[in-house]
């Protein structure tokens, strides 16, 4: 009897999997349909001994101490700030768009007073900031959007910034100052040996088993279990009741050059007509030495694997009706990106299944009676399962 099936095994799951084993000496099985854990997150040594990131670049950052501090009793760091290039009318420039980006597209000398006027004065009046185009062209104008945002949006979404809510284009900032850092926050870095070593080493416990190349829905009759973590899309739990959720994909075309490196930065985006919205060179990211060097291609598509949930009003409507059936089924907790259908960051996600771990630790002893009734499952099957084995991902 495990007293957690949890689905998934990426961030929310196996930081779930790890407090629940190791803190509450529950048991619990992990099952992820994929081949490895990690989930987007996983990375692995190519062909040539490269370590990739299989679902593109991975790039931890947070301001939450407590997040910090809990992974890195699983790893051990590289500090790493992360820094993009634009390719914009022939050249590459710092993005998010700082005082230099100004000066080198435009052959200008500003400072950052200078700069700051000059985004005022190209800055349009949009007296009610609803949707990304509202949010860039009223910070830095019609031309700067058409340049870094207009084109970079419609690729990555599907469609024109306008069609969008505020927080896509919200995510990214407009400096002043001479800051190319892509991201700001206190703790920045890259896990020493990768995410997958991270993860294994979450997941290294004897009441934890982990059960690859798994649909739930095929072992779910079979082995008992008490109550369900699931952080899988919220839509296919419920069988698609209200329609399918909105997601964009993407597809990954990996390239080894034998050359020591290949870009002028770790991430270069390109907002114009390339098929593609950016390419990374993963040996900036780790760190890693090399002869040869290891290339992502990211070409976003409709169809797929779900990776970002679709910003609209009325995406977040049909999901809230997800949500009132969720939140009205017993002994099932969602938790994750997909899940709650929401664009988090890799912190974030964590920050929400450590929450999460508090509240079902807090549980009254009237909530723990009411548990999902066991489903009696096979012996066979259960005699089957074993602990996994690292050596083998």
């Amino acid at each position: 009897m495990f007293d957690y099936l949890i689905v998934g095994a990426g961030f929310a799951g196996s930081v779930l999997a790890e407090r629940l084993a190791t803190r509450s000496n529950k048991k619990v099985l992990i099952v992820d349909k994929r081949s490895h854990i990690a989930g987007n997150a996983y990375d692995h040594y190519n062909e040539d001994g490269i370590l990739v990131h299989k679902y593109g670049p991975h790039i931890f950052h947070t301001n939450s101490k407590d997040v910090f501090e809990y992974l890195s009793d699983f790893t051990d760091w590289r500090p790493y700030e992360h820094r993009v290039l634009a390719s914009v009318d022939g050249q590459l420039v710092p993005m998010p768009i700082n005082l230099d980006t100004i000066n080198k597209l435009y052959g200008l000398s500003l400072n950052s007073f200078e700069v700051e006027q000059f985004f005022e004065s190209v800055a349009e009046d949009v007296p009610v900031i609803r949707t990304s185009e509202d949010v860039v062209v009223s910070k830095v104008g019609r031309e700067l959007y058409e340049k870094f945002f207009k084109n970079y949006t419609r690729k990555q979404w599907g469609m024109d910034p306008s069609e969008l809510d505020k927080s896509v284009t919200s995510r990214v900032p407009t400096r002043t100052n001479r800051d190319d850092r892509y991201f700001t926050d206190t703790y920045q870095a890259m896990p020493l040996h990768g995410y997958t070593r991270m993860f294994e080493r979450m997941l290294d416990h004897p009441n934890i088993k982990v059960m690859l190349n798994t649909d739930y829905h095929d072992i779910i009759d079979f082995i008992p279990f008490k109550e369900m973590i699931f952080t899988g899309p919220v839509d296919e739990y419920f069988d698609f009741k209200y329609g399918k959720l909105p997601y964009r994909s993407l597809e990954f075309k990996h390239e080894t050059l034998n050359e020591e490196q290949h870009l002028a930065a770790p991430v270069v985006n390109y907002p114009n007509d390339n098929l593609y919205t950016r390419i990374t060179e993963f040996k900036a990211l780790t760190g890693q030495k090399h002869p040869k060097t290891a290339l992502v291609y990211e070409y976003p598509k409709a169809e797929g694997d779900p990776y970002y949930p679709v910003p609209r009003l009325e995406n977040a409507e049909l999901y809230n009706q997800y949500k009132k059936l969720a939140d009205q089924t017993p002994n099932v907790h969602f938790v994750g990106r997909l899940a709650t259908y929401k664009y988090y960051n890799m912190d974030q996600v964590v920050a929400q299944a450590l929450t999460l771990y508090k509240r079902l630790t807090e549980k009254s002893e009237e909530a723990q009676k009411a548990q999902k009734p066991a489903i009696l499952g096979s012996t066979s099957i259960m005699d089957k399962l074993v602990p996994r084995d690292p050596a083998k991902q």
